[in-house]
Protein backbone atom coordinates (compact mmCIF):
# COMPACT_ATOMS: atom_id res chain seq x y z
CA UNK A 1 0.00 0.00 0.00
CA UNK A 2 2.63 2.22 0.64
CA UNK A 3 4.18 1.31 -2.57
CA UNK A 4 1.45 2.17 -4.93
CA UNK A 5 1.10 5.65 -2.75
CA UNK A 6 4.81 5.87 -3.06
CA UNK A 7 4.43 5.43 -7.25
CA UNK A 8 1.19 7.77 -7.53
CA UNK A 9 3.46 10.76 -6.31
CA UNK A 10 2.53 11.02 -2.58
CA UNK A 11 3.98 14.13 -1.20
CA UNK A 12 6.81 12.67 1.56
CA UNK A 13 4.67 14.58 4.61
CA UNK A 14 1.88 12.11 3.58
CA UNK A 15 3.66 9.12 2.70
CA UNK A 16 5.65 9.22 6.64
CA UNK A 17 1.74 9.83 7.96
CA UNK A 18 0.93 6.78 5.89
CA UNK A 19 3.70 4.62 6.67
CA UNK A 20 2.75 5.56 10.41
CA UNK A 21 -0.76 3.91 10.35
CA UNK A 22 -0.23 1.30 8.29
CA UNK A 23 2.49 -0.21 11.30
CA UNK A 24 0.43 0.91 14.24
CA UNK A 25 -0.74 -2.16 15.85
CA UNK A 26 -4.44 -1.46 16.16
CA UNK A 27 -4.11 -0.53 12.34
CA UNK A 28 -6.29 -3.36 11.86
CA UNK A 29 -9.32 -2.07 14.01
CA UNK A 30 -8.76 1.39 11.70
CA UNK A 31 -9.80 -0.45 8.76
CA UNK A 32 -12.59 -1.91 10.57
CA UNK A 33 -13.85 1.04 11.68
CA UNK A 34 -13.23 3.24 8.07
CA UNK A 35 -14.69 0.46 6.61
CA UNK A 36 -18.05 0.85 8.19
CA UNK A 37 -18.27 4.42 7.59
CA UNK A 38 -17.64 3.31 3.70
CA UNK A 39 -14.38 5.43 3.77
CA UNK A 40 -16.07 8.30 4.78
CA UNK A 41 -13.41 11.48 4.34
CA UNK A 42 -14.21 13.61 7.14
CA UNK A 43 -15.54 11.06 9.83
CA UNK A 44 -16.99 12.57 13.28
CA UNK A 45 -14.77 11.45 15.99
CA UNK A 46 -16.11 10.05 19.45
CA UNK A 47 -14.94 9.34 23.04
CA UNK A 48 -17.10 7.85 25.38
CA UNK A 49 -19.13 4.40 26.32
CA UNK A 50 -22.75 2.92 26.91
CA UNK A 51 -23.99 -0.13 28.71
CA UNK A 52 -27.42 -1.44 28.55
CA UNK A 53 -29.04 -3.24 31.25
CA UNK A 54 -32.02 -5.26 31.89
CA UNK A 55 -34.38 -2.49 33.40
CA UNK A 56 -35.74 -5.75 35.74
CA UNK A 57 -32.78 -7.41 36.72
CA UNK A 58 -29.67 -4.63 36.52
CA UNK A 59 -27.58 -7.28 34.11
CA UNK A 60 -25.48 -6.21 31.50
CA UNK A 61 -27.10 -6.50 28.33
CA UNK A 62 -24.19 -5.19 26.33
CA UNK A 63 -21.32 -2.23 26.93
CA UNK A 64 -19.11 -0.62 24.30
CA UNK A 65 -16.40 1.39 25.60
CA UNK A 66 -13.88 4.07 22.76
CA UNK A 67 -10.81 3.20 25.58
CA UNK A 68 -9.90 0.24 23.38
CA UNK A 69 -10.65 1.82 19.90
CA UNK A 70 -7.55 3.32 18.12
CA UNK A 71 -6.83 6.27 19.48
CA UNK A 72 -9.62 6.07 22.14
CA UNK A 73 -11.89 7.34 19.48
CA UNK A 74 -14.83 5.90 17.17
CA UNK A 75 -15.38 7.00 13.52
CA UNK A 76 -18.67 7.34 12.03
CA UNK A 77 -20.06 8.95 8.55
CA UNK A 78 -19.83 12.56 8.45
CA UNK A 79 -22.89 11.55 6.74
CA UNK A 80 -22.88 14.88 4.12
CA UNK A 81 -24.44 14.48 0.95
CA UNK A 82 -22.01 16.87 -1.23
CA UNK A 83 -19.94 14.62 -3.66
CA UNK A 84 -17.29 17.76 -3.22
CA UNK A 85 -17.28 17.62 0.52
CA UNK A 86 -17.32 13.30 0.85
CA UNK A 87 -17.44 11.37 -2.23
CA UNK A 88 -18.45 7.97 0.05
CA UNK A 89 -21.17 9.48 2.02
CA UNK A 90 -22.24 10.97 -0.91
CA UNK A 91 -22.79 8.06 -2.41
CA UNK A 92 -24.80 6.36 0.23
CA UNK A 93 -27.02 9.48 -0.03
CA UNK A 94 -27.28 8.87 -4.14
CA UNK A 95 -28.50 5.27 -3.35
CA UNK A 96 -30.89 6.45 -0.83
CA UNK A 97 -32.42 8.65 -2.99
CA UNK A 98 -32.31 6.41 -5.86
CA UNK A 99 -34.50 3.65 -4.05
CA UNK A 100 -36.77 6.34 -2.50
CA UNK A 101 -37.40 7.91 -5.98
CA UNK A 102 -37.71 4.44 -7.60
CA UNK A 103 -39.68 3.19 -4.75
CA UNK A 104 -42.31 5.94 -5.98
CA UNK A 105 -42.03 4.85 -9.47
CA UNK A 106 -42.58 1.06 -9.46
CA UNK A 107 -43.55 0.23 -6.03
CA UNK A 108 -41.74 -1.76 -3.00
CA UNK A 109 -43.58 -3.54 -0.50
CA UNK A 110 -40.72 -2.78 1.88
CA UNK A 111 -40.80 0.66 1.53
CA UNK A 112 -44.69 0.62 1.60
CA UNK A 113 -45.52 1.31 -1.86
CA UNK A 114 -47.80 -1.00 -3.80
CA UNK A 115 -46.47 -2.14 -6.91
CA UNK A 116 -50.04 -0.98 -8.88
CA UNK A 117 -48.35 2.61 -8.79
CA UNK A 118 -47.10 1.30 -12.16
CA UNK A 119 -50.64 1.75 -13.26
CA UNK A 120 -50.79 5.09 -11.99
CA UNK A 121 -49.96 8.29 -14.57
CA UNK A 122 -46.16 9.12 -13.55
CA UNK A 123 -44.45 11.51 -15.92
CA UNK A 124 -41.07 13.05 -15.72
CA UNK A 125 -41.18 16.85 -15.61
CA UNK A 126 -38.34 19.46 -15.82
CA UNK A 127 -39.14 23.13 -14.67
CA UNK A 128 -36.29 25.60 -15.82
CA UNK A 129 -35.06 29.41 -15.28
CA UNK A 130 -36.11 31.98 -17.89
CA UNK A 131 -33.05 33.76 -19.83
CA UNK A 132 -31.14 36.73 -17.97
CA UNK A 133 -28.94 37.27 -21.48
CA UNK A 134 -27.35 34.94 -23.83
CA UNK A 135 -24.59 32.68 -22.74
CA UNK A 136 -22.53 30.52 -25.07
CA UNK A 137 -24.00 27.03 -25.83
CA UNK A 138 -23.69 24.34 -27.86
CA UNK A 139 -27.25 24.83 -29.90
CA UNK A 140 -28.74 22.26 -32.14
CA UNK A 141 -27.17 24.38 -35.26
CA UNK A 142 -23.42 23.36 -33.71
CA UNK A 143 -22.72 27.03 -33.72
CA UNK A 144 -22.70 29.46 -30.80
CA UNK A 145 -23.89 32.89 -31.27
CA UNK A 146 -20.37 34.12 -30.65
CA UNK A 147 -19.52 32.32 -33.71
CA UNK A 148 -17.52 29.35 -32.39
CA UNK A 149 -18.62 25.80 -31.76
CA UNK A 150 -17.47 25.13 -28.53
CA UNK A 151 -16.17 21.78 -26.71
CA UNK A 152 -18.68 20.05 -24.69
CA UNK A 153 -16.40 20.85 -21.69
CA UNK A 154 -15.04 24.33 -22.74
CA UNK A 155 -15.02 26.24 -19.67
CA UNK A 156 -17.10 29.20 -21.71
CA UNK A 157 -20.24 27.44 -22.12
CA UNK A 158 -22.63 28.79 -19.34
CA UNK A 159 -21.36 32.21 -19.20
CA UNK A 160 -22.43 35.57 -20.57
CA UNK A 161 -21.71 36.41 -23.94
CA UNK A 162 -21.78 40.01 -22.84
CA UNK A 163 -21.35 40.04 -18.77
CA UNK A 164 -21.86 43.54 -18.53
CA UNK A 165 -25.53 43.13 -19.84
CA UNK A 166 -26.00 40.14 -18.31
CA UNK A 167 -28.67 40.22 -15.34
CA UNK A 168 -26.57 38.62 -12.38
CA UNK A 169 -28.94 40.36 -9.75
CA UNK A 170 -32.01 38.29 -11.51
CA UNK A 171 -30.37 35.39 -11.46
CA UNK A 172 -29.23 35.01 -7.86
CA UNK A 173 -32.74 35.85 -6.77
CA UNK A 174 -34.44 33.70 -8.94
CA UNK A 175 -32.23 31.26 -7.51
CA UNK A 176 -33.45 32.49 -4.05
CA UNK A 177 -36.83 32.44 -4.58
CA UNK A 178 -37.21 28.85 -6.53
CA UNK A 179 -38.79 27.07 -3.31
CA UNK A 180 -41.03 29.96 -3.75
CA UNK A 181 -42.27 29.30 -7.38
CA UNK A 182 -42.33 25.63 -6.41
CA UNK A 183 -44.39 25.40 -3.82
CA UNK A 184 -47.00 27.60 -5.76
CA UNK A 185 -47.02 25.32 -8.55
CA UNK A 186 -47.53 22.52 -6.70
CA UNK A 187 -51.08 24.59 -5.67
CA UNK A 188 -51.38 25.94 -8.99
CA UNK A 189 -51.12 22.18 -10.31
CA UNK A 190 -53.80 20.94 -8.06
CA UNK A 191 -56.07 23.51 -9.03
CA UNK A 192 -55.78 23.07 -13.21
CA UNK A 193 -56.40 19.33 -12.34
CA UNK A 194 -59.40 20.32 -10.73
CA UNK A 195 -60.05 22.45 -13.43
CA UNK A 196 -59.99 20.02 -15.94
CA UNK A 197 -61.31 17.83 -14.01
CA UNK A 198 -64.61 19.60 -13.76
CA UNK A 199 -63.98 19.48 -9.56
CA UNK A 200 -63.47 21.76 -7.14
CA UNK A 201 -60.18 21.72 -5.20
CA UNK A 202 -61.89 20.10 -2.16
CA UNK A 203 -63.69 17.75 -4.33
CA UNK A 204 -60.54 16.77 -5.54
CA UNK A 205 -59.18 15.49 -2.61
CA UNK A 206 -62.09 12.78 -1.83
CA UNK A 207 -60.93 10.91 -5.47
CA UNK A 208 -57.30 12.44 -5.95
CA UNK A 209 -54.04 12.79 -4.56
CA UNK A 210 -51.04 14.24 -6.43
CA UNK A 211 -47.55 12.62 -5.16
CA UNK A 212 -43.64 13.77 -6.47
CA UNK A 213 -40.65 13.80 -5.48
CA UNK A 214 -38.39 16.66 -6.82
CA UNK A 215 -34.65 17.04 -7.07
CA UNK A 216 -32.64 20.56 -7.72
CA UNK A 217 -29.95 21.00 -10.79
CA UNK A 218 -27.47 24.06 -11.33
CA UNK A 219 -27.03 24.47 -14.68
CA UNK A 220 -23.95 25.82 -16.00
CA UNK A 221 -24.94 29.27 -16.53
CA UNK A 222 -25.51 29.29 -12.62
CA UNK A 223 -29.17 29.05 -12.59
CA UNK A 224 -31.29 26.04 -10.75
CA UNK A 225 -34.09 24.27 -12.55
CA UNK A 226 -36.23 21.28 -11.11
CA UNK A 227 -36.84 17.59 -11.98
CA UNK A 228 -39.45 16.05 -10.60
CA UNK A 229 -41.32 12.75 -10.67
CA UNK A 230 -45.52 13.56 -10.83
CA UNK A 231 -47.47 11.21 -9.60
CA UNK A 232 -51.69 10.67 -9.64
CA UNK A 233 -52.86 8.64 -7.27
CA UNK A 234 -56.30 7.79 -5.39
CA UNK A 235 -57.73 9.73 -2.11
CA UNK A 236 -55.78 7.14 -0.06
CA UNK A 237 -52.19 8.16 -1.67
CA UNK A 238 -50.44 4.87 -3.18
CA UNK A 239 -52.61 2.12 -2.01
CA UNK A 240 -55.40 3.54 -3.89
CA UNK A 241 -56.17 3.77 -7.75
CA UNK A 242 -57.16 7.25 -9.47
CA UNK A 243 -59.83 8.12 -10.86
CA UNK A 244 -60.43 7.17 -14.81
CA UNK A 245 -60.08 10.84 -15.50
CA UNK A 246 -56.73 11.12 -14.53
CA UNK A 247 -54.31 10.42 -17.37
CA UNK A 248 -51.07 11.09 -18.27
CA UNK A 249 -52.15 13.90 -20.81
CA UNK A 250 -54.20 15.55 -18.04
CA UNK A 251 -51.03 15.34 -15.83
CA UNK A 252 -49.21 16.99 -19.26
CA UNK A 253 -51.80 19.75 -19.75
CA UNK A 254 -51.95 20.76 -15.66
CA UNK A 255 -48.13 20.88 -15.11
CA UNK A 256 -47.66 23.36 -18.43
CA UNK A 257 -50.17 25.23 -17.38
CA UNK A 258 -49.40 25.85 -13.29
CA UNK A 259 -45.77 26.57 -14.60
CA UNK A 260 -47.44 29.39 -17.04
CA UNK A 261 -49.38 30.76 -14.25
CA UNK A 262 -46.95 30.64 -11.20
CA UNK A 263 -45.08 33.95 -10.30
CA UNK A 264 -43.47 35.69 -7.54
CA UNK A 265 -43.23 39.09 -6.83
CA UNK A 266 -39.66 40.59 -5.57
CA UNK A 267 -40.92 44.46 -4.32
CA UNK A 268 -38.84 47.26 -4.76
CA UNK A 269 -36.25 48.03 -2.16
CA UNK A 270 -33.77 50.88 -2.60
CA UNK A 271 -32.35 50.94 -5.92
CA UNK A 272 -33.42 47.53 -6.92
CA UNK A 273 -36.95 47.95 -9.04
CA UNK A 274 -39.71 45.71 -8.83
CA UNK A 275 -39.37 42.12 -10.17
CA UNK A 276 -41.94 39.21 -11.28
CA UNK A 277 -40.03 35.93 -11.22
CA UNK A 278 -41.43 32.99 -13.64
CA UNK A 279 -40.52 29.82 -14.65
CA UNK A 280 -38.96 29.54 -17.79
CA UNK A 281 -40.64 29.24 -21.45
CA UNK A 282 -39.04 25.35 -21.91
CA UNK A 283 -41.14 23.09 -19.71
CA UNK A 284 -40.42 19.48 -20.53
CA UNK A 285 -43.22 16.73 -19.31
CA UNK A 286 -42.48 12.77 -20.14
CA UNK A 287 -44.26 9.75 -19.58
CA UNK A 288 -41.67 7.37 -17.56
CA UNK A 289 -42.38 3.96 -19.26
CA UNK A 290 -43.25 5.59 -22.74
CA UNK A 291 -39.94 4.87 -24.25
CA UNK A 292 -40.22 0.73 -24.37
CA UNK A 293 -38.62 -0.88 -22.24
CA UNK A 294 -40.53 0.28 -18.88
CA UNK A 295 -38.05 -1.32 -16.29
CA UNK A 296 -34.55 0.63 -17.78
CA UNK A 297 -36.97 3.92 -18.51
CA UNK A 298 -38.05 3.77 -14.57
CA UNK A 299 -34.31 3.19 -13.80
CA UNK A 300 -32.64 5.61 -16.05
CA UNK A 301 -35.14 8.40 -13.77
CA UNK A 302 -34.72 7.66 -10.58
CA UNK A 303 -30.70 7.54 -11.56
CA UNK A 304 -31.11 10.85 -13.07
CA UNK A 305 -32.49 12.25 -10.17
CA UNK A 306 -30.31 10.57 -7.68
CA UNK A 307 -27.25 11.99 -9.36
CA UNK A 308 -28.18 15.45 -8.90
CA UNK A 309 -28.93 14.36 -5.26
CA UNK A 310 -25.63 14.99 -4.26
CA UNK A 311 -24.16 17.65 -6.01
CA UNK A 312 -24.82 21.54 -5.72
CA UNK A 313 -23.61 24.48 -7.44
CA UNK A 314 -20.06 23.38 -8.53
CA UNK A 315 -20.72 23.06 -12.20
CA UNK A 316 -20.03 26.62 -12.22
CA UNK A 317 -17.59 26.72 -10.31
CA UNK A 318 -18.15 28.43 -7.23
CA UNK A 319 -17.21 26.53 -3.87
CA UNK A 320 -19.00 24.80 -1.43
CA UNK A 321 -18.44 26.49 1.72
CA UNK A 322 -20.03 29.95 3.00
CA UNK A 323 -18.11 32.82 2.28
CA UNK A 324 -17.53 35.36 5.13
CA UNK A 325 -16.16 38.26 3.49
CA UNK A 326 -16.46 39.77 -0.46
CA UNK A 327 -12.54 39.62 0.00
CA UNK A 328 -12.24 36.39 0.51
CA UNK A 329 -12.97 35.88 -3.30
CA UNK A 330 -9.41 37.51 -4.29
CA UNK A 331 -8.22 34.10 -2.69
CA UNK A 332 -10.52 31.68 -4.82
CA UNK A 333 -9.73 30.58 -8.65
CA UNK A 334 -13.10 30.81 -9.41
CA UNK A 335 -14.83 32.12 -13.53
CA UNK A 336 -15.62 35.49 -13.81
CA UNK A 337 -18.96 34.74 -14.45
CA UNK A 338 -19.88 32.20 -11.49
CA UNK A 339 -17.54 35.61 -9.12
CA UNK A 340 -20.33 38.09 -10.62
CA UNK A 341 -23.05 36.09 -9.25
CA UNK A 342 -21.45 35.90 -6.00
CA UNK A 343 -21.06 39.43 -6.27
CA UNK A 344 -24.37 40.06 -6.84
CA UNK A 345 -25.48 38.12 -3.99
CA UNK A 346 -23.59 40.88 -1.40
CA UNK A 347 -25.02 43.55 -3.38
CA UNK A 348 -28.24 42.57 -2.85
CA UNK A 349 -27.93 40.96 0.35
CA UNK A 350 -28.80 45.03 2.34
CA UNK A 351 -31.97 45.54 -0.07
CA UNK A 352 -33.61 42.21 0.96
CA UNK A 353 -31.48 41.22 4.17
CA UNK A 354 -34.69 38.73 4.89
CA UNK A 355 -33.82 36.37 1.73
CA UNK A 356 -29.99 35.98 3.34
CA UNK A 357 -28.27 36.38 -0.06
CA UNK A 358 -25.00 37.17 1.50
CA UNK A 359 -25.14 33.64 3.83
CA UNK A 360 -25.83 31.91 0.58
CA UNK A 361 -23.86 33.59 -1.51
CA UNK A 362 -21.60 30.16 -2.45
CA UNK A 363 -25.09 28.65 -3.67
CA UNK A 364 -25.42 31.78 -6.18
CA UNK A 365 -28.30 32.43 -3.84
CA UNK A 366 -29.94 29.23 -3.62
CA UNK A 367 -31.17 28.08 -0.03
CA UNK A 368 -33.59 25.40 -0.38
CA UNK A 369 -33.13 21.77 -0.52
CA UNK A 370 -32.09 20.15 -2.91
CA UNK A 371 -34.40 17.30 -2.45
CA UNK A 372 -37.77 17.03 -1.28
CA UNK A 373 -40.91 14.65 -1.56
CA UNK A 374 -44.50 14.82 -1.15
CA UNK A 375 -45.21 13.09 2.07
CA UNK A 376 -47.35 10.05 0.16
CA UNK A 377 -44.71 9.47 -2.47
CA UNK A 378 -42.83 7.13 -1.16
CA UNK A 379 -41.05 5.79 1.92
CA UNK A 380 -38.14 8.54 3.28
CA UNK A 381 -34.57 8.79 3.62
CA UNK A 382 -34.66 8.59 7.68
CA UNK A 383 -36.40 5.54 7.57
CA UNK A 384 -33.67 3.97 5.18
CA UNK A 385 -31.25 5.28 7.48
CA UNK A 386 -32.61 3.33 10.55
CA UNK A 387 -32.99 -0.06 8.15
CA UNK A 388 -29.44 0.43 7.64
CA UNK A 389 -28.61 1.07 11.26
CA UNK A 390 -31.15 -1.55 12.62
CA UNK A 391 -28.83 -4.15 10.25
CA UNK A 392 -25.51 -2.48 11.79
CA UNK A 393 -26.94 -2.80 14.76
CA UNK A 394 -27.74 -6.93 14.38
CA UNK A 395 -24.42 -7.25 12.69
CA UNK A 396 -22.79 -5.53 15.80
CA UNK A 397 -24.22 -8.14 18.08
CA UNK A 398 -23.73 -11.29 15.76
CA UNK A 399 -20.12 -10.27 15.86
CA UNK A 400 -19.97 -9.69 20.05
CA UNK A 401 -21.88 -13.29 20.33
CA UNK A 402 -24.92 -11.42 21.25
CA UNK A 403 -28.42 -12.06 20.33
CA UNK A 404 -29.51 -10.47 17.41
CA UNK A 405 -33.09 -10.21 18.73
CA UNK A 406 -31.86 -8.57 21.89
CA UNK A 407 -35.17 -7.04 23.27
CA UNK A 408 -34.47 -3.24 23.33
CA UNK A 409 -38.89 -2.05 23.50
CA UNK A 410 -39.44 0.37 25.64
CA UNK A 411 -39.37 -0.51 29.49
CA UNK A 412 -37.90 -3.80 28.70
CA UNK A 413 -33.77 -2.52 28.75
CA UNK A 414 -31.84 0.78 30.71
CA UNK A 415 -29.69 2.43 28.28
CA UNK A 416 -26.53 4.42 30.32
CA UNK A 417 -24.62 6.64 27.86
CA UNK A 418 -22.09 9.13 27.71
CA UNK A 419 -20.26 10.39 23.99
CA UNK A 420 -18.06 13.67 23.67
CA UNK A 421 -16.97 14.96 20.79
CA UNK A 422 -13.33 14.30 19.98
CA UNK A 423 -13.04 16.11 16.50
CA UNK A 424 -13.35 15.50 12.49
CA UNK A 425 -11.77 14.01 9.71
CA UNK A 426 -8.15 12.44 9.29
CA UNK A 427 -4.83 12.47 9.34
CA UNK A 428 -2.88 13.00 5.71
CA UNK A 429 -1.97 9.75 6.22
CA UNK A 430 -5.06 8.49 7.10
CA UNK A 431 -6.80 9.87 4.14
CA UNK A 432 -4.84 8.82 1.59
CA UNK A 433 -5.92 5.16 3.09
CA UNK A 434 -9.51 6.32 3.41
CA UNK A 435 -10.06 7.26 -0.32
CA UNK A 436 -8.44 4.35 -1.18
CA UNK A 437 -10.76 2.02 1.00
CA UNK A 438 -13.78 4.31 -0.57
CA UNK A 439 -12.58 3.78 -3.88
CA UNK A 440 -12.43 -0.44 -3.34
CA UNK A 441 -16.05 -0.60 -1.33
CA UNK A 442 -17.27 0.96 -4.49
CA UNK A 443 -15.75 -1.19 -7.15
CA UNK A 444 -17.02 -4.36 -5.08
CA UNK A 445 -20.80 -2.63 -4.67
CA UNK A 446 -20.83 -2.13 -8.55
CA UNK A 447 -19.26 -4.73 -9.66
CA UNK A 448 -22.04 -6.69 -7.41
CA UNK A 449 -24.80 -4.87 -9.31
CA UNK A 450 -23.56 -5.73 -12.35
CA UNK A 451 -23.26 -8.80 -12.04
CA UNK A 452 -26.94 -9.23 -10.42
CA UNK A 453 -27.96 -7.14 -13.63
CA UNK A 454 -26.30 -9.47 -15.93
CA UNK A 455 -27.78 -12.54 -13.95
CA UNK A 456 -31.66 -10.89 -13.95
CA UNK A 457 -30.72 -10.47 -17.98
CA UNK A 458 -29.44 -14.08 -18.28
CA UNK A 459 -32.98 -15.27 -16.07
CA UNK A 460 -35.42 -13.03 -18.46
CA UNK A 461 -33.38 -14.54 -21.66
CA UNK A 462 -33.93 -18.19 -20.32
Amino acid sequence: MAGAAASMGVDPLTLADLLRVANSPDFDRWQEQVRRTGGCAHPIRLMGQTVTRDAKTGDVLYSYSTEQEPGGMLRVACGNRRASRCPACAWTYAGDTYHLIRAGITGDDRKDVPATVRDHPRVFATLTAPSFGPVHNRPDSGRCRCGSSHAEDDPALGTALDPERYDYAGSVLFNNYAGDLWRRFTIYLRREIAARAGLTQSALREVCRVSFGKVAEFQKRGAVHFHAVVRLDGPAGPDTAPPAWATVALLDGAIRAAAGRVSVLVPESGDHPERVLRWGSQVDVQAIGALGREELTEQAVASYVAKYATKAAETTGTVDRRIGELAELDKLPLPGHTRRLIEACWALDDAYPERLLARWAHMLGFRGHFSTKSRNYSTTLGALRQARADFRARQERRERGLSEDLDDSEGSTLVLAHWAYAGQGHTPGESWLASSIEREIRLNRETAREALADLDDWEGAA
